[in-house]
């Protein structure tokens, strides 16, 4: 056996070892929860494979089905519910969602539960909660540095490492606002895909589907979150790390504009961060609903994240006007006819833009132009990080399938600007192209008086392993830092959508109705920067009319 893969057997291993052997599923077990050999295997969520684990109670499951994340924070905070139940029914769900989905990396139940039991005793020796999140479980992706628990990215070498000593910034603020932290949460290998798989957890499978991709890089995340194994999730989103997910998954998910949440803190691969002086990362949130976005982002913002983090900006959440009277005015993205939408995405775009305009709101279907397309956004994006970014280094570990198909077509052709050009013209020429990307969406805008656009999060829905392609309809939107959130809705059918499509470009999947049937759909709701409170509360408003929430 090579040296890489000793390290990474012995590191799974030692996760493997932290699951309580009460909480642990023998092979049987789980091919039944899977659902082997019938017409729903890999459905884990249609089957119902985390009450029909019997690892949770009726309380248990009680708490991890019918709470949002706010609603939690309200009986801890009332100490309707202890922590340290809230928290064990969380551990126990995630557990159930690793052994079936391989959606975690570091686990650490054992430091949750025992925070939770302080969290109780504190409310109830002084009367006093800990802070606005008091005894909410959170779960974190692998980037994030927790003190005393590995970051390794999925590269082997990092586990080579010290162990990260110290928390992330935003991590300080969580636990300063009272958040139980439990588990970290799978990523792809380089984190620059959108399949979450590398050679120390394996590959993180789709609860819905476990045929199907569960989206990167924080595909654990939206795995965890989907199978109820997190009330709130912690991801990035550099080129729709949040948000692929999140449609993959059936979750919802959000880009806030950058440094709104705090970044510092973590580990970034293949480069530091700071040679990504061009598309930012940021933080945000994946939950299982609208409201619960808006949470998150409202107590981290309101809690100074600058003195946590001095790039973080010191922008409080604003609270907008109550109730809106006024009608949205939603520009629709067309198609970009160089990525075409699977029909199943086509279809699903357009019931909701049916059923928002029968809701009364103003629906403007902008037309075709390529100087604010998808396809050269995603163009101007993919110049940046060929230019930015080392190629991806030789680790001693044989790279995972979706990293070596090797880099994207943009680095052949079409280039925005001319690549034998050195690279502080090419970044000129670059910065430049943004510049006129945003002021044509700027002006996009104006001319309509748009609150939002609605758009889809990508192409396809989930698809099959190492298929899924380029992240166009989201890069779009993080090269000129727009905030940008994912609502679920609707399913893929074989049946309404049943003609197969060839895809027209490299790096796109092709349409495969039976390989996709029964996978989420979602439409992505889009504000201009720094606007995240208009772009939250178009989501709610969205989300009620789409999913028929009162």
């Amino acid at each position: 056996m090579a040296e890489w893969e000793q390290i990474a057997r012995k590191h799974f291993e030692e996760q493997k070892k932290k699951i309580p052997s009460d909480w642990v599923l023998d092979n049987d077990k789980l091919e039944q929860l899977r659902g082997a050999g019938t017409a729903k295997e890999g459905r884990l969520i249609d089957l119902q494979a985390a009450k029909n684990s019997g690892i949770l109670d009726s309380n248990e499951m009680n708490i991890t089905e019918n709470y949002t994340a706010r609603e939690l924070v309200r009986h801890l905070r009332q100490g309707t519910l202890s922590a340290e139940k809230v928290v064990t029914a969380y551990c126990k769900r995630a557990a159930v969602a690793q052994q079936l989905t391989s959606c975690l990396t570091e686990i650490f139940f054992e430091d949750g539960i025992e925070r939770a039991r302080w969290l109780d005793k504190q409310l109830r020796e002084t009367g006093k909660v800990v802070g606005q999140l008091h005894g909410l479980p959170i779960s974190l992706k692998d980037s994030l540095h927790v003190d005393g628990h590995f970051a390794s990215v999925g590269y082997i070498a990092f586990l080579k490492q010290d162990r990260p000593k110290g928390n992330a910034a935003l991590v300080k603020l969580l636990l300063d606002a009272g958040a139980v932290l439990y588990c970290k949460t799978n990523i792809p290998q380089t984190m620059m895909t959108c399949d979450s798989e590398n050679n120390i957890f394996g590959r993180t499978l789709n609860p819905h589907n476990t045929k199907l991709t569960a989206g990167g890089s924080s595909g654990g995340e939206g795995a965890l979150v989907a199978f109820r194994g997190s009330p709130l999730g912690i991801g990035s989103d550099l080129a729709g790390s949040v948000r692929i997910p999140a449609f993959c998954c059936g979750v919802y998910g959000f880009k806030p504009t950058v440094d709104r949440i705090p970044f510092a803190g973590q580990s970034l691969s293949p480069w530091p961060m700071n040679w990504m002086s061009a598309v930012m990362p940021a933080l945000g949130p994946l939950a299982n609903s609208a409201d619960d976005l808006s949470f998150l982002m409202e107590v981290v913002t309101k809690l100074n994240p600058w003195r946590y983090d001095g790039s973080a900006i010191n922008l409080s959440w604003r609270t907008l006007d109550e109730p809106r009277s006024k009608p949205l005015t939603i520009g629709i993205l067309p198609e970009d006819p160089e990525y075409t939408l699977h029909p199943p995405v086509r279809r699903s775009l357009a019931e909701a833009t049916s059923a928002l305009e029968k809701a009364g709101h103003k629906v403007v279907h902008l037309a075709t132009d390529a100087k604010r397309s998808a396809a050269l956004g995603a163009r101007i994006s993919y110049q940046y990080f060929s230019i930015s970014a080392p190629a991806v280094a030789d680790f001693g570990e044989p790279f995972v399938a979706s990293v070596a198909k090797g880099m994207h077509p943009f680095s052949t052709g079409d280039f925005p600007v001319d690549p034998k050009l050195d690279i502080p013209s090419q970044f000129t020429g670059l910065n430049m192209a943004r510049a006129a990307f945003a002021q044509a969406w700027s002006q996009t805008w104006q001319e309509h008086d748009l609150d939002i656009v609605m758009a889809p999060g990508a192409s396809c829905t989930a698809v099959p392993h190492d298929t899924f392609g380029l992240p166009v309809y989201t890069v779009m939107w993080s090269l000129i830092d727009f905030p940008a959130a994912v609502i679920p809705f609707g399913t893929a059918s074989a049946t309404q959508d049943s003609e197969p499509q060839k895809a027209i470009v490299d790096f796109v999947p092709d349409y495969i109705p039976e390989a996709t049937d029964g996978a989420p759909c979602a439409v992505q709701i889009i504000a201009p920067r720094f606007r995240d409170e208009e772009c939250l509360e178009a989501v709610g408003i969205i989300d009620k009319i789409l999913n028929a929430r009162q």
